[in-house]
């Protein structure tokens, strides 16, 4: 069985005997579903919710799924998916929204209620075969919906109802096509992971054989046949996604690589040594250092938009990147970490109804016209598969465990205006937070945890004297691939500790708050 997967501007084939795509119609859980089938080392992509069946069958997949989304079947701009795709004899199971577009195509009635139900709701088991098997006769279910199924299409029958939902999952099981009004995509969902996985094995007879391993060696053979005897440059920041894309790509290619490590002057405190250090001298890599401080400083002057600071940054490594490859002969491709949660959140993914939430530098910030063509070999993999991928590949701990760091760097957690004084203050206090982190044993357990300097002043008293300066805030969340995440319940000596030393320490704040959104509503970075 054969997956087409678009390695940026190029078409690689990955070769995998399972696979479950995702149509998606705008669900917030759209990529949890993805995570889900990912779990039970079966491939799942997500693609648009109008692929056309002729597209679909280019990947050959062994079961669809139909995500949930905000819309309603009966609004002017329903998103529905080609009726055609469900009579290809391809195992389905729509989810929420993805359950009522499809009742309502195949001919039965969808009703739109006046009160919509959101939260946890018991569903009671009608049918333990297939889709429920091993599930308790009630358990509690998660839903998120306005309109519901109110009668079966022609062939199908009840599998569970809710007190207020008497047909919250159906099946015609003779088409092997499966419908839930609830998310079992969610930790809310009991015995969710169990559906998911009788759907993947039970009903669509996957057999479980993907891994990061069969991830490896395919994109090894896939590079090197896709470059073939042409040079490639990759944009290496340290962190772990741009780590492991230059180990990967060097490995398939070696001497035909030529790592660039761009300082734009937005890096932490002491970044640019350790990096060399690493990658150069511990790792051998071919790596060529740049200083663009002045020029990335010179464009972000006066800018105060996040989404104009994520394009300039992005088309200013393309512009450095691009100069530098005048000087390797025969260099075509640049090679970026970009992974599947920058790519999602960074559209309105594929042109359909989910929302764009930011712009990441390395996908929607890139320009238009571009000298040089794109190879990104993580596109669709997740963070902690990253991680297992960089240990295959052989890379150090401390960068395998680095927490994540954007890629446009302190200009996002810079809100407002960025310049070398603003920098200056927030390089300190970060250094300080993450010195704080890792002497409490904290570093590893959280995601994430940084600081981030506000465009606020407040007035404080230091030295018997009053002060008016800025206003730092601590961000730590707690998270699995980055796509959701929760803020890390860090203990108040930790926080009492870091607090005092940055206000003590760093010249220009009196004041340190401590972030406690989630995400969602929130994201994880604050631009």
């Amino acid at each position: 069985m054969v997956v087409l997967v678009c390695i940026g501007g190029i078409g690689i084939y990955q070769m995998n005997k399972d696979t479950i795509l995702i149509l998606d119609f705008g669900s917030q859980y759209t990529q949890l579903i993805a995570r889900r089938i990912r779990e039970n080392n079966v491939y799942s992509e997500i693609v648009p919710f109008n692929i056309s069946p002729n597209e679909l069958k280019h990947y050959s997949p062994q079961g669809l799924i139909l995500s949930g989304g905000p819309a309603s079947v009966y609004s002017d701009k329903a998103p529905l998916p080609d009726k055609a795709i469900l009579e290809l004899g391809i195992p389905i199971l729509g989810i929420c929204y993805g359950l009522q577009a499809m009742a309502f195509l195949l001919g039965g009635s969808v009703v739109k209620e006046n009160l919509r139900e959101y939260g946890k709701a018991e569903l009671i088991i009608d049918d333990h075969s297939d889709l429920f098997l091993g599930v308790p006769i009630s358990i509690t279910s998660w839903m998120s919906h306005q309109d519901r199924v109110l009668e079966l299409p022609n062939g199908f029958i009840r599998l569970a109802h809710t007190p207020s939902s008497p047909l919250a999952s159906i099946a015609n099981k003779k088409k092997k096509i499966y419908g839930v009004q609830f998310h079992p995509e969610v930790v809310h969902t009991n015995f969710g992971k169990e559906i998911i996985r009788n759907f993947i094995f039970q009903i669509c007879t996957c057999q479980g054989n993907w891994d990061v391993g069969s991830f490896l060696e395919e994109s090894l053979r896939n590079i090197k046949e896709k470059i073939g005897g042409s040079n490639v440059i990759c944009g290496l920041s340290g962190g772990v996604d741009s780590s492991v894309t230059a180990v990967l790509v060097n490995r398939a290619l070696d001497k035909q690589l030529t790592c660039i490590f761009v300082n734009n002057g937005l890096l932490r405190k002491n970044e640019a040594t350790k990096i060399i250090d690493v990658f150069k001298n511990r790792l051998q890599l071919n790596l060529h250092y740049v200083d663009a401080e002045d020029r990335f400083l010179k464009r972000l002057k006066g800018v105060v938009d996040p989404e104009e600071k994520r394009k300039i940054i992005g088309e200013e490594f393309i512009r450095v990147f691009e100069e530098e490859a005048r000087s390797i002969p025969n260099t075509k491709y640049l090679a970026q970490g970009t992974l599947y949660p920058d790519v999602i959140e960074s559209r309105s993914f594929f042109g359909g109804p989910s929302a764009k939430i930011k712009t990441h530098h390395n996908v929607g910030g890139l320009p238009k016209v571009m000298a040089l063509e794109l190879i990104e070999p993580l596109r669709t993999l997740f963070k902690d598969e990253v991680r297992t991928l960089g240990r295959l590949l052989g890379l150090p701990e401390e960068v395998i465990t680095r927490q994540p760091f954007p890629g446009p760097g302190l200009a996002v957690r810079i809100i407002g205006e960025v310049t070398s004084g603003r920098l200056n203050v927030l390089r300190e206090a970060d250094h300080i937070l993450l010195e704080e982190i890792k002497n409490s044993g904290l570093y590893r357990e959280v995601w994430q945890s940084f600081a981030v300097l506000l465009p606020i002043k407040t007035v404080g008293v230091m030295g018997d004297e009053r002060t008016y300066e800025n206003v730092l805030a601590v961000r730590a969340v707690t998270s699995i691939d980055g796509m959701t995440a929760d803020w890390a319940r860090l203990p108040y000596e930790v926080l009492e500790k870091l607090s005092n030393r940055i206000i003590n320490e760093v010249k220009g704040v009196n004041r340190v708050v401590y972030d406690v959104s989630s995400k969602p509503p929130a994201t994880i970075e604050w631009e």
